[in-house]
């Protein structure tokens, strides 16, 4: 996979040096005085030694997927080190790592595989949409990959892990480097973490197209893959950790701390509800370890947490940083933001029991995860507030900057659905709303609106600041962008609940005989409609993606649109640069 890293001008090709007898000798030998990196060499053994491991499981392997997927984890790790190799080798610097300068080119790739993984999510999901709106004209029984139960796991781990993974990844590497003023730890390792997951993301994705899954919700993948992930994440860890050890700044500011509760509770969860033992090592079949009701709290301790601290604290860390940044005013208030912190993962991780409601789970564990989810509320809430209130003296820029617009629109969301995931958590509400299309619309409003915007715009923030510009390619995409997920998402959420509400009042329906009202085809025929809302909706917010994907790729490559320059500035550019429309580089910061 690191391959790929050659394409983000990872290599760079220079001539041979000479030694004081005037003899050719490479770069290799100019910096064999000081030795190789360390880095570059415990990755490259460890790598080259996984590669051979993972053959041998493919060469005996007992079933065509494990040896699919041993192959291509071989194959992965095989082209890794051969980039490794040639990328070291034509390096000419003496510090392959400067220590003076941000390790930025993970960032940049984590940029664009961000918005590669959420196109292909968000086009999975339109899909499997349009497969329960009209399942006659997009099933193919000819092509099992394509039914709903292969689809369906694909665009959850699309959008959540693969598109909202690299977001938290890179959005983390950009900002803790420049809040602890050093550059990333690790030397080669944050590269390895990089890649390491993308090859995880692949693994998953063909594994369910294949049909190998543990049938765990949010923990589809089987047991060889989480083994790697578990390698990748605490890697992860490591990198995070060293680069805030080694910190300049001597206060730890709070949005890593918001970072740093993610990277270590997802460890934790991770591990415990894939506790699982493998038939074979050579297999990908693996049995749970717990199993009934234990097997059924833990996957939900799991499932909720994931929502928590995969999509709540991580994505808190990337609006602590990146509102501020962008209005250039303080954060309303530090101390809250601290008090938001501890409340929220103290509480958070005692909330998973409300999945629970009317089953075998004893009553008082339902009680608790109640309990624990209404006090959410407050420090949800008060995150919401502190971080609309950074905006005071700089509300002028809701109307200029639709950046702004789209996080602050975020925070509305992330206050909406941490009101509604309360609520629903009352057993009474929960009785209604269970297993109904109100879960997923109240799941999509945190998910597109929430989780979706925040992401835009730091990934807006990161172009621009990355590659130095002093705008955007198009002000106008950004709007349009901006309008069309917005109508996308309250298309999706508002048919959702109408649907939602009516299945549920239709199920609990009985006629004067004590017979149900309604059969289950006839609560399905009355959701039609709502599902169609529904696909149209996700047309608009994938469509938005998708003219965001363009704006970025032309804010990187320094492209401005003459069009929306002002008369002054277009006659300054081209002035400047009469054949081409290329933005000049400006400092980020």
């Amino acid at each position: 996979m690191w391959f790929f890293s050659l394409i983000l001008n990872m290599v760079k090709a220079t001539p041979d040096g000479y030694n004081a007898r005037g003899q050719t000798v490479t770069n290799m030998q100019l910096r064999g005085a000081n030795g190789p990196d360390i880095s570059v060499v415990s990755v490259g053994i460890f790598t080259t030694l996984l590669a051979f491991i993972t053959l041998y499981v493919a060469s005996r392997s007992v079933d065509p997927g494990m040896g699919f997927h041993a192959g291509l984890l071989s194959a992965g790790f095989v082209l890794g080190t051969l980039a490794l190799v040639f990328w070291y080798a034509g390096r000419d610097d003496e510090q392959v790592f400067d220590p003076t300068k941000y390790e930025d080119g993970i960032v940049k790739a984590g940029v664009f595989a961000s918005m590669f993984w959420g196109i292909a999510g968000l086009l999975v999901g339109v899909i499997i949409a349009l497969q329960l709106t009209y399942p006659n004209l997009f099933y193919f029984d000819q092509w099992g990959f394509t039914n709903f139960g292969r689809l369906r796991p694909l665009h959850t781990s699309a959008v959540i892990f693969a598109f909202g993974g690299n977001v938290l990844i890179s959005s983390s590497f950009y900002v803790v480097q420049r809040t602890c003023r050093t550059r990333l730890a690790g030397g080669a390792w944050p590269w390895f973490v990089f890649w390491g997951y993308q090859l995880f993301i692949v693994i998953a994705a063909t594994g369910y197209l294949m049909g190998i899954t543990q049938s765990k919700e949010y923990a589809e993948p089987e047991w060889y893959a989480d083994l790697w992930l578990t390698i990748v994440w605490v890697g992860y860890l490591f990198v995070f950790l060293g680069t805030i050890w080694k910190r300049k700044e001597p206060h730890i500011y709070v949005a890593n701390w918001f970072y740093l509760s993610f990277i270590v509770t997802i460890a934790m969860l991770h591990i415990v509800n894939n506790l699982t033992l493998p038939v074979s090592l050579f297999g990908s079949k693996s049995y749970i370890a717990m199993a009934g009701v234990q097997d059924a709290l833990t996957q939900w301790w799991y499932g909720h947490n994931a929502v928590g601290f995969f999509l709540t604290t991580g994505f808190l860390a990337i609006m602590y940083y990146f509102i501020p940044k962008r209005v250039n005013r303080p954060v309303y208030s530090y101390r809250l933001s601290i008090v938001h912190f501890w409340s929220l993962i103290f509480i958070y991780i005692w909330a998973g029991p409300h999945h629970l409601h009317y089953t075998a789970l004893p009553q008082w564990a339902q009680t608790l995860g109640m309990t624990f989810s209404l006090m959410l509320w407050m420090p949800s809430w008060g995150g919401m507030i502190n971080g609309l209130m950074t905006l005071s003296g700089a509300w002028d820029k809701l109307r200029t900057d639709p950046v702004v617009r789209m996080m602050v629109l975020s925070l509305a969301f992330y206050g909406m659905s941490t009101f509604e995931g309360p609520l629903m958590s009352v057993r009474a509400v929960n009785s209604l709303s269970h297993y109904t299309e109100w879960g997923i619309g109240h799941v999509h409003s945190g998910a597109l609106g929430w989780v979706g915007f925040i992401s835009f715009g730091a990934l807006y923030c990161m172009t621009q600041y990355l590659w130095k510009r002093p705008r955007m390619y198009s002000i106008a995409m950004v709007e349009w962008h901006f309008w069309a997920a917005t109508l996308g998402i309250v298309l999706y959420i508002t048919s959702m609940w109408v649907a939602g509400i009516m299945e549920g009042l239709m199920w609990r329906s009985y006629n004067e005989f004590g017979f149900l009202e309604y059969s289950f085809v006839e609560t399905v025929e009355a959701k039609h409609i709502a599902y169609i809302i529904r696909s149209l909706g996700g047309v608009l917010y994938l469509g938005g993606a998708i003219v965001m994907a363009y704006n970025l790729w032309r804010t990187a490559r320094g492209d401005t649109r003459l069009s929306e320059l002002s008369d002054a500035e277009r006659a300054e550019l081209l002035s400047n640069e009469p054949v081409t429309t290329r933005a000049p580089a400006q400092p980020a910061e």
